[in-house]
C-alpha cells in the first residue's frame, strides 16, 4: 500500500521524537536509540500490512549498500595501526611540530586537508591518514580537540565535495544529468564563498587562541625520537596512496599497497619484522609504550577492532534507511514537497532539506543524493530549472551533511578516527553548516531574479 504525504511526516515525526528521546532522555548510545526507533517503525510497518518477511529483505537490502563503507572503514582502521608502527604518523607528527605554530594551527590544517582531499578525492583517506598526524600535532599544541577535528573535516569535506576523483562528485551530477565539470564549476559558487568563511574563522579562532608550552613540545620531540626512527622512508606509505588516488585506483587496493608499504617500513626503518606483532596491530591497533601521555594518546591507536564501534552504528542506521524505503517515506514526502512548489528558489531548498533528512532518517550520503535526485529530476525539468542547481543542491545537502550525524557512516567513522565525538566537533565543521546555506542563498537570489526575468519578458 503506497503511502501518502501525511502519513509519511507522522512517521517521520514519530522516528525522530523516538530517537531525540532515547538519546537525550534515556542516554542511549546512537546504536540503541537508532534500533529501538527502528524496532517501533518495524511495528508500524507490519501494522500497515507489510509481513516480516518484507521487513527482513528491507532491512537486508539496506544494509547491502552498506558494503563497500564498511570495507573501507576496517581497512582504514588497520592502515591507521600500521602506519602508527611504521613510524609514518609520528614523523608528520615530529615535523608538523617543527613547523606549524599553535597560532597558525587551525588555518594550516585546513588548508593542508583541503589539498589532500582534492588530490585523493576522499574524506576518509584524508582523516584516517594526514587528519590523524595533524590532530596529533593538535593536541601536542594543546590545540581544542573539538576545534582541531573541526577543521580537519571541514578541509576534507572540500575534496569530497569539489575532487573529479570523489564519488559524491561523480554521483551528483550522473544523478542530476549534469557533465562533471560543468558540476564542479557550478559548485564553486556555494563552495568558495563558505571555505572562505571558514578559514577566516579559523583564522581568528586559532590567533585568539593560547601559545604552545615549548617545553611540552621539546618533551613530544624527545618521546618520538626515542620510540620511532624518525626518517623521510616512512613517508612513502602515504605518498603511494595519494599517488594512487590521484591515478583513480578503487579505493580497497589502494588502501592495501598503503598497509603493505606501512608493513615494510615497520620492517626496514623500525627494525620490526614480527609477523605476528603485524597481525596484532591490524586487529587491535598499536601500543607505542612512550611515557609521555600526549604522544601516547596521539600514537595508542588504529586497528580493525577501533572501527567496530563505528561499523555496528553504520549497520543498525542503514537496516533502519532500509526500512523507511520500503514503507515509501521519503518518495511521499519529496511528492508532497512538489506540489506544493511555488518558486524556482523553493525547488533548491526543497532538495536540500530533503537530501537533510534522508540523512538524517538514513544517516547514508549517497541515498541522501539518490532518492531526492531522482523524485526532483523530472520537476525540475518541468519548471526549466538548470539541473546544475538540482547537483549541487544533493552535494550541499547530502555529501557535506553526513559528518554531522552521529549515526551517519561519515560521522561515525571520523568521531572514531579522531576520537572526538561528532556533538563536539559539529559547531566547529563551519564549511559543512555554511554550503547548504549559500546553496539556498543563491537558489533563491539568482533563480528569483531568472523567473522575474522571464515574467516581465513573457
Amino acid at each position: 500500500m503506497q503511502m501518502k504525504g501525511k502519513e509519511a511526516v507522522f512517521v517521520v515525526l514519530m522516528s525522530g521524537i523516538t530517537l531525540l528521546a532515547l538519546m537525550f532522555l534515556a542516554k542511549a548510545t546512537p546504536h540503541m536509540a537508532i534500533f529501538g526507533t527502528m524496532v517501533i517503525v518495524g511495528g508500524y510497518a507490519y501494522y500497515r500490512s507489510r509481513d516480516f518477511k518484507q521487513i527482513e529483505t528491507a532491512m537486508i537490502n539496506g544494509i547491502r549498500e552498506a558494503i563497500m563503507p564498511v570495507l573501507i572503514l576496517l581497512l582504514i582502521g588497520m592502515l591507521i595501526g600500521v602506519w602508527q608502527m611504521s613510524g609514518t604518523v609520528a614523523t608528520i607528527l615530529s615535523i608538523g611540530l617543527n613547523t606549524i605554530s599553535a597560532e597558525w594551527f587551525l588555518p594550516s590544517v585546513l588548508l593542508i586537508t583541503m589539498i589532500v582531499s582534492t588530490f585523493t578525492g576522499s574524506a576518509f583517506t584524508t582523516v584516517g591518514t594526514v587528519g590523524v598526524a595533524l590532530f596529533g600535532i593538535g593536541t601536542a599544541l594543546g590545540i581544542s580537540p573539538a576545534l582541531a577535528a573541526g577543521a580537519i573535516v571541514s578541509g576534507a569535506l572540500f575534496g569530497d565535495k569539489m575532487s573529479p576523483l570523489s564519488d559524491t562528485t561523480n554521483f551528483a551530477p550522473a544523478v542530476a544529468g549534469v557533465k562533471l565539470f560543468d558540476h564542479i564549476r557550478f559548485m564553486m559558487g556555494t563552495t568558495i564563498p563558505a571555505f572562505i568563511i571558514t578559514l577566516i574563522l579559523f583564522t581568528f579562532l586559532g590567533r585568539s587562541g593560547q601559545t604552545a608550552d615549548t617545553t611540552q613540545i621539546a618533551e613530544a620531540q624527545t618521546a618520538l625520537g626515542g620510540r620511532f626512527d624518525l626518517s623521510w622512508l616512512t613517508l612513502i606509505a602515504p605518498v603511494l596512496v595519494a599517488v594512487l588516488a590521484f591515478r583513480r585506483m578503487p579505493v580497497l587496493p589502494t588502501m592495501l599497497v598503503g598497509m603493505f608499504a606501512g608493513v615494510l617500513t615497520a620492517g626496514f626503518v623500525q627494525g620490526n619484522w614480527s609477523i605476528s606483532n603485524w597481525l596484532g596491530v591490524m586487529q587491535s591497533g598499536f601500543k607505542s609504550g612512550v611515557e609521555n601521555e600526549t604522544i601516547a594518546t596521539v600514537l595508542d591507536r588504529g586497528g580493525l577492532e577501533s572501527m567496530l564501534w563505528s561499523v555496528s552504528l553504520v549497520l543498525i542506521a542503514l537496516a533502519f534507511g532500509g526500512l523507511l524505503r520500503e514503507l515509501g517515506v521519503f518518495q511521499a514526502i519529496v511528492e508532497s514537497l512538489l506540489e506544493r512548489l511555488k518558486s524556482p528558489g523553493s525547488s533548491v531548498l526543497s532538495v536540500v532539506l530533503s537530501s537533510i533528512g534522508v540523512n538524517l532518517l538514513a544517516g547514508e550520503q549517497y541515498l541522501s543524493i539518490l532518492l531526492p535526485g531522482q523524485a526532483f529530476k523530472q520537476g525540475f525539468i518541468d519548471r526549466g530549472i538548470d539541473p546544475r542547481y538540482l547537483s549541487r543542491a544533493l552535494e550541499d545537502g547530502g555529501t557535506v551533511i553526513n559528518p554531522l550525524i552521529p549515526w551517519g557512516v561519515s560521522g561515525a567513522f571520523f568521531a572514531a578516527t579522531l576520537g572526538v565525538p561528532v556533538l563536539e566537533y559539529a559547531p566547529f565543521a563551519f564549511f559543512l553548516w555554511l554550503s547548504p546555506v549559500f546553496s539556498i542563498i543563491l537558489g533563491y537570489v539568482r533563480l528569483g531574479k531568472q523567473h522575474e526575468s522571464l515574467k516581465i519578458a513573457s
